[in-house]
This record gives structure tokens, C-alpha cells and sequence, in this order.
């Protein structure tokens, strides 16, 4: 083994650069939408001790845009997890449906309605939420040891209006949501009609729900839109559900914008959902 270390120190540069990093424990399968027949990459994350613990069960991270948010929270939850500040979790990044160009698949799987002012295709998110609470909840849940109901959302900008939208359609597909820079504003804020259908179907709703937001993120500084004031505005309306299980925390990031603020938003939603 000290020989090994002493050859890799002797390495020059460019023979480190030869080698891609690997996030470590992790894969990517592909999984079809069994209604819709799209393919979605998932990218998941075992913990460090997973293999050793066969009996062992965990909770599971869902995220969305994987490809930008599994890396953010493989690497903020390491050390919390391994330190045991944090429950050990498999992380599960659903990125975007193969073959779609740009956001067109994060446009239309993320967007509550349908608004004729997109010229892309918008709308699709209770076909999208259908496609994680039947196929992908089923594969994870068949292929590693999971605790049941014990799943965690984690999205952001259309990704945390996706995971608003499910909180009022299906408050119990997830146990806690982590809402980084909701995009409340979409379709003229059209989640808030949405809510006050909501409201008139009188669920019950039990989990734990955290809006992480950029305190730029507001016309006032970098943002085109008010969505800070939106964020207080869906966190004021939480509070008047009279859901004695529901419990809300809105965290402002201290000079963040909204290219800015989830990273943040991930760690600190997490360590509120899941510190030990």
C-alpha cells in the first residue's frame, strides 16, 4: 500500500488528468416512465457503510436536475453523514428524460400548467410526479434496503415549484421537502390558485416543509421576479392550513441570488430534516 501512495505521488499532472473523477459509491441506471415510455437517467448514492450494514434500512434524497444537484449534495452531506451529525441516506438524482434538447424536459416536468405563454411545452408535472411515485419509488424500494416513508424532496427553482405542487397533491408521496428558490411566479403564480383548490379538499398533510431563498432574489437587486416575497407569501399560507403535523421553516440566504443560494438551501434543509 505505501508503495502504491509513493508511485501516485511520483505522478506528474497530466497523468492525474487522464483520470475522470468518480463520485464514489454511485451509479447510473436509466428508467422508463411505464405511461409516458420516456427514459429517465437515475443517478444514485449508496452511504459508506451500506454493504457492511446488510440489515440496515435508510431513508432516500430524492433531487431533482440531477446533474446539477447530485454533486451539490453528495459532497455537502459526506462529511455530516460520516460524522454521524446527519442520518446516513441514499441520495437519487432523477435528471432529464433522454433525447430532450436544453430544458425542455425540466420545462415541461416541472411546471404545474400549462401557459400559453412558453413556446415550450409546459404542464407536465402531475404526469412527471405519477412517473416517481410509481416507477421510480417501485425500482429503489425493490433494488436497496429503504425505510418506508422516510423519503426526502429536494428541488430547485422549477424543481422546488414542482415539489409544492406535489405537497398539495400527494402531501404524503414525501416526508420532508426541501424547496431551494421556489419559482412561484410561473404561469402569473398560478400555484397559488392551485392552493387555494387545495384548501377545498381539506387533506391531511403531515411533513416537514423548508423554503430556502436568496435574500437577492427580488427585483430590487439580481431577480426579474419577486421570489422572495413569493417564498413568504406560500410560507404565510403553510401557516394557515391548521395542520397541527406540518411543520415549516423559511430560511433567508444572506446575499444570495438564485445563481447562488442552493447549495446552501440543500445543506441547511437537510441538517433540519435529517440531523441525528
Amino acid at each position: 500500500m505505501r508503495l502504491l501512495i509513493l508511485l501516485l505521488l511520483m505522478l506528474s499532472p497530466e497523468v492525474y488528468a487522464a483520470a475522470s473523477f468518480k463520485i464514489p459509491r454511485s451509479t447510473v441506471v436509466e428508467i422508463t416512465d411505464s405511461a409516458s415510455k420516456r427514459i429517465y437517467p437515475l443517478f444514485i448514492k449508496l452511504p459508506k457503510h451500506y454493504h457492511k450494514n446488510p440489515q440496515k434500512r435508510y431513508p432516500v434524497i430524492y433531487l431533482t436536475d440531477a446533474w446539477y444537484a447530485f454533486q451539490i449534495v453528495s459532497g455537502a452531506t459526506r462529511y455530516p453523514m460520516n460524522s454521524n451529525m446527519m442520518k446516513q441516506a441514499i441520495i437519487v438524482g432523477i435528471s432529464y428524460a433522454k433525447g430532450s434538447k436544453g430544458d425542455r424536459s425540466r420545462v415541461r416536468d416541472y411546471t404545474p400548467t400549462v401557459s400559453k405563454s412558453w413556446r415550450k411545452k409546459t404542464g407536465g408535472a402531475h404526469q412527471h410526479m405519477e412517473f416517481i411515485e410509481r416507477d421510480v419509488f417501485s425500482y429503489i424500494s425493490n433494488k436497496y434496503r429503504v425505510l418506508p416513508n422516510e423519503n426526502t424532496f429536494i428541488g430547485n427553482s422549477l424543481g422546488g415549484l414542482f415539489g409544492a405542487y406535489i405537497l398539495m397533491k400527494k402531501p404524503k408521496m414525501f416526508k420532508n421537502y426541501i424547496l431551494g428558490s421556489p419559482s412561484f411566479w410561473f404561469d402569473n403564480q398560478a400555484i397559488y390558485t392551485l392552493e387555494k383548490e387545495f384548501l377545498t379538499q381539506k387533506k391531511t398533510v403531515e411533513a416537514n416543509v423548508f423554503i430556502g431563498i436568496g435574500e437577492r432574489e427580488s427585483k430590487t437587486f439580481d431577480s426579474s421576479y419577486e421570489m422572495v416575497k413569493d417564498a413568504e407569501k406560500f410560507h404565510r399560507k403553510m401557516g394557515l392550513w391548521q395542520q397541527s403535523k406540518l411543520k415549516t421553516k423559511l430560511y433567508m440566504i444572506p446575499q444570495a441570488n438564485h445563481q447562488m443560494a442552493f447549495p446552501t438551501t440543500a445543506i441547511h434543509g437537510l441538517h433540519w430534516v435529517l440531523k441525528n
